[in-house]
Formats: structure tokens, sequence, C-alpha cells
């Protein structure tokens, strides 16, 4: 009889030990995959969607949407301003989500990531520089006219220095780290320890990105501009983009008594006090891309976490997610097809499939076909891939 109670019993005390044992598993949150893929779809030919749609009903109000799709001259702010920080700021979602504290961990333990961490970080800067350089022509053979600095570069820093953060300290000095950030190099633009001249702090020759970039920037900057937009002083805020999303991903899988929707009220609220605080601020300092200014990590970071509560709210909250599975195709190989853009010439490969059909339709018809074919071409590439489980992550 003992025997009979006791091995039961014993079954039982072994299961809990082994699901205690097991590691927790890591959130994947569907939106966030959406999301991504919604940020990509602009920079794949989304952009010329509403040209295209502009050409072929001349409805004036996609002139404006069309406005939307380039980036600001300068100062000001469109939503194709907010394609990179938004990658950014989603990077730092996934680091938020599972957030790992090494430091305590004895180093062998720690070494692998440490590994993964820099591999991830050389491999993406080499990326960028492929990238910089594609399109048909590949890159100088003189080291000094290459152009090192990237989208791919900035995007590698950003995560590096985040994660090292995760890692290492705790939420409340990752939060003090990017307000001293923010104000810190706020100080640094309005008060220019050194400029190529005196145009302003905030023109193209007169700032002091420009004047560090001419001083420490090797090779060429984007387009033999004074100031590179991915240089090396606003890649610093740039990482403050990303600890944005890391405090969202916390906030995220916190449990709260109140439920989902209490989060995506909280998190609403927060994007609209951002954006706020960023537009109050753009008086002293302008809200400016290239220079990546304090004020547009606020309105940048501000539209991320609005964007994600909104996709959060439907997908995972409401689960209306069939609409989503276009984008999140996309956003499951986002860093791979962002490099085939500069690598493979996406526009003859739909012209040989497309061709004939975009050459019968009406003049005014044969562009927005152009741009779907365009899109569909990337997009069943990359639906071959999902289906098959290929997920190609660096």
């Amino acid at each position: 009889m003992t025997t009979i109670i006791d091995k039961p019993q014993s079954n039982i005390v072994k299961t809990v030990v082994e699901t205690a044992s097991k590691p927790k598993a890591k959130l994947r949150l569907k939106s966030l995959d959406a999301l991504r893929g919604f940020d990509m779809f602009w920079i794949l030919g989304g952009e010329a969607i509403f040209a295209a749609l502009l050409l072929l009903t001349g409805w004036a109000g996609f002139k404006w949407f069309d406005s939307q799709m380039h980036h600001s001259a300068w100062h000001g702010f469109t939503f194709y301003d907010l394609i990179f920080p938004l990658f950014i700021f989603l990077s730092g979602v996934a680091l938020g989500l599972s957030p790992k504290r090494l430091d305590k961990l004895p180093l062998p333990q720690r070494i692998p990531l440490y590994k993964h961490a820099v591999k991830r970080l050389l491999l993406l800067l080499l990326f960028g520089v492929i990238y910089n350089h594609g399109w048909g022509t590949g890159a100088p053979f003189v080291a000094s006219d290459i152009r090192y600095a990237s989208v791919l570069g900035r995007i590698a820093f950003a995560w590096f220095f985040c994660a090292l953060l995760v890692w290492h300290t705790s939420l409340r000095t990752q939060i003090v780290t990017a307000i001293t950030v923010l104000i810190g190099y706020a100080l640094l633009q309005v008060f220019p320890m050194v400029t190529l001249d005196s145009s302003g702090a905030f023109s193209q020759t007169g700032s002091i990105n420009a004047a560090v970039d001419n001083l420490l920037l090797p090779g060429i900057t984007y387009q033999n501009a004074a100031v590179d937009p991915e240089g090396i002083l606003s890649t610093i805020p740039a990482v403050v983009n990303g600890l944005f999303g890391v405090f969202v991903g916390h906030f995220i899988v916190k449990p709260h008594v109140k439920g989902e929707w209490f989060k995506v009220g909280v998190l609403t609220i927060s994007g609209f006090s951002l954006l706020a605080l960023g537009w109050a601020t753009s008086p002293w300092l302008p809200v400016n891309k290239t220079l990546w200014t304090s004020s547009f990590t606020l309105v940048t970071s501000g539209w991320s976490i609005l964007f994600l509560a909104l996709f959060y709210a439907i997908i995972d909250v409401v689960k209306v997610q069939k609409w989503a599975f276009f984008f999140t195709v996309i956003g499951c190989n986002s860093i791979v097809i962002y490099i085939a853009t500069s690598i493979v010439n996406w526009k003859y490969t739909a012209s040989s499939l497309f061709g004939g059909l975009i050459s019968s339709l009406p003049n005014n018809a044969q562009t927005l076909v152009s741009v779907v074919a365009l899109l569909l071409v990337q997009w069943l590439v990359l639906y071959w891939m999902y289906k098959r489980n290929i997920f190609i992550k660096v």
C-alpha cells in the first residue's frame, strides 16, 4: 500500500521540479513582427504607392500622403523620418521583453552572449557598407572613398549599447541614462565646443555633428555632405530610441491587475506625452533627423510607442490578426530584405514577370501596377522563406 501511494507522489514531485527548472518561454509579440514588417514595407517600395495613386486618380489628397513619403529637407518631420528610429525602437522592445541580467553570472556563462553581441555589431557594420555601395556599383577599391557610416551601422550600435545596459544595469539606471543622454546631447548641440563655421549651431556646417564627423569619421559622408545623417555624434541619442523600446518591453511583460487595456492606455498616454515634450522643446531644439536632435528622439519615440500601442491592441489584445500576416512575413526577415534592396534588381525581376501586363494597361495605371508588382515579387520571396521556417537573424 505504501509503495502504491509513494510512487505517484514521487512522480508529482519530479514533475514539479522539472517544470520549475525549465526556462521561462520568451514572450513573442505578434504585433512586434507585424509592426516591423509595416515599417519595412515603405522602404521596399511602398513609399511610391501614393504618388502612383495621385497619378491614377488625380485626387489632391494623395499629394499630401506622398509628401509624407519623403524625408524632411532639414528641420521638420514627416512619416518617412519615423521609419529608421521606429526600427531601432522595436529592437529595443525585443530586448525589454526578455531582459537578462548577466552581471551576476560567472564569466564563462557570459562570454557566449558577449561574443554574439560583438559578432552582430561587426556583421551589421559590414552589411551597412555593402548596402551603401550596392545598387550595381560595389564598394570602392580605395578605403578613403568608402562610406562607413550606415543605417545598419547605427542599428548595430544602438542595439549593442542597449544590450549592454540591459545586461548590466537596473531599469532605474537605464532611465537615468536615457534622460542624461538627451539633456547632455541637447546642451552639446546648443553650445557646441567645436564647429566648422559660424553658420549656426543647427546648420549643416555649423553644427558640432559636422565638426565631429569631419574630425573623426573615416571615409566619405553621405552625398559628401558636411554632416553624415548616420554620423558619429548623432548615433548617441539613437541609443535612447532603443532604450524607450526597452522600457516599453519591460512594461508589457510586467503583470498588471488592470489587464491588457490598461497597458494600451498607459502606452498611448506615454506616446502623446513624449510627442508633446518633443514639440514643446523644438523652438530651442529643432526637430531634425540628420542631426538626430533630442527633440527628434522624443517625437519619434512618441510616435513609435503610439504605433506599437495600436498594433498591440488590435493584434495581441483584440486578437484580430489575419490582416497583419502580410506585414509579419516581411518583419520576420526584415534585415535580409533590406540588404537585398541594394544588391538585387527587383525592378528588373518584376518587369520580367509582369512587364507584358503592365504595358497593356492605360498609362496612368502603369505606375501603380509597377509598384504593386515590385512589392509582390519581394513579398513572395519572403513568403517562401517564411513557409520553410527560414528566418535569417544577425
